[in-house]
């Protein structure tokens, strides 16, 4: 199998790489991830994951296929990480009893080949209702840091969630049965 190197520094992307015992290596992008709310959102993630696979595989001159993946959560508009405490309040807050979509854009590169493929996956997510004393509490763990929707479903925020419909690890934002369906059929390589 060819390494697999991830253009993420997420530790959730890692920690679903690493419970399939894949032999990957980790290269953080450095793109300007500036997206506004208007943007339609597929087309947000998949030109963001593209942009890292692209600056990642552009440094790498061995064999290797460069994966990227980027998560937005939408509800009218793209929502994407919160600034601060005071913004993780205001998106939880319109999030409470509704249902929102959260899309990770994927792109594949071989860095042989070239060859490119890119895609999306999506979840529908439906919240509880939250009481300002609820939102407060997830707040204070600071788990909402650097999490598009100011939550994680793998953490704390589970509390928030009354149900979700689609793959649980793209609300993690690593959809790996969609990732290893597009490295089986384009790539001839798999994560199992």
């Amino acid at each position: 199998m060819k390494k697999i190197i991830l253009a993420s520094s997420s530790p959730r992307r890692k920690e679903i790489l690493e419970k399939y015992n894949v032999n990957f290596q980790i290269i953080k992008s450095h793109i300007d991830e500036k997206i506004s709310i208007k943007d339609d959102p597929f087309q947000v993630v998949m030109s963001l994951a593209f942009q890292k696979a692209e600056d990642i595989s552009k440094g790498i001159d061995y064999d290797a296929i460069v994966l990227a993946a980027d998560t937005v959560v939408y509800m009218d508009r793209v929502i994407g990480k919160p600034k601060d405490e005071g913004d993780a309040y205001r998106i939880l807050e319109s999030l409470s009893g509704k249902e929102h979509l959260v899309i990770t854009g994927i792109a594949i590169i071989d860095t042989s080949s070239k060859k490119k493929i890119v895609d999306y996956e999506i979840t529908k997510v439906k919240f509880r209702e939250l009481q300002p004393e609820k939102i407060n509490s997830y707040i204070s763990t600071g788990e909402f840091k650097d999490k598009a929707g100011a939550y994680g479903i793998q953490g704390y925020g589970e509390i928030l969630v009354d149900w979700i419909e689609g793959p649980y690890s793209n609300v993690v934002g690593f959809p790996i049965v969609k990732i290893d369906k597009l490295l089986e059929k384009h790539f001839s390589t798999k994560i199992l």
